[in-house]
């Protein structure tokens, strides 16, 4: 079973809104618009306990209204292209980072979010981050004791079972060291 992108889960939901729930996607935009909330926080929670909506259509909802009603996942070419909008220097080390990962488990999924890039084979077993100065490598390896090459996580998006991270600045970074925790953190993961 292929994994769907999160635009393809946002267009599903926009094509099946009006069959959920009896209003088109113009209808609840109008709502949240008159209904008094401007937080995404505030809207999820009206969208769940006022309107019978589960968290992740009241997020994608939200996240639709507070996108000016334009979905939030057009494409992923866009979501990475946004987030290199502060780092287009980082635009070479990403794509040989991408490339190592693609070298060492050649059927993963990379697959840009809204606010980091998801590394996967059926699950997450990995994440990045693009910073203005630094590639964040994000990684699953539980209990792995902290050091100067591997320290807590401060990644944004992510699950919180992405634990540690590798700050990546260089390609010379990309070394076997780093391809035995990518490969312990896929482990953990599958």
């Amino acid at each position: 079973m292929a994994t769907k992108t999160s635009g393809e889960i946002e267009r599903d939901f926009i094509e099946n809104l009006r069959g959920a729930t009896g209003k088109p996607l113009r209808d609840w935009l109008q709502l949240l618009a008159v209904s008094g909330h401007a937080k995404r926080n505030d809207i999820i929670v009206w969208l769940k306990e006022k309107k019978g909506f589960g968290h992740m259509n009241a997020s994608l909802l939200a996240g639709i209204f507070l996108n000016g009603g334009q979905p939030v996942y057009g494409s992923t070419a866009d979501l990475l292209s946004n987030q290199f909008a502060k780092a287009a220097d980082l635009r070479a080390l990403y794509e040989s980072l991408t490339a190592f990962v693609k070298q060492h488990f050649p059927n993963a999924t990379i697959l840009p979010k809204k606010t980091y890039v998801s590394l996967l084979e059926k699950r997450e077993f990995a994440a990045i981050n693009i910073k203005p100065k630094e590639l964040r490598l994000g990684l699953d390896l539980g209990e792995r004791a902290f050091d100067e090459t591997v320290t807590k996580s401060k990644l944004s998006g992510p699950m919180p079972r992405i634990s540690h991270m590798l700050v990546i600045t260089d390609k010379a970074q990309l070394n076997k060291q780093m391809a035995e925790l990518l490969k312990l953190s896929h482990q953990r993961c599958h």
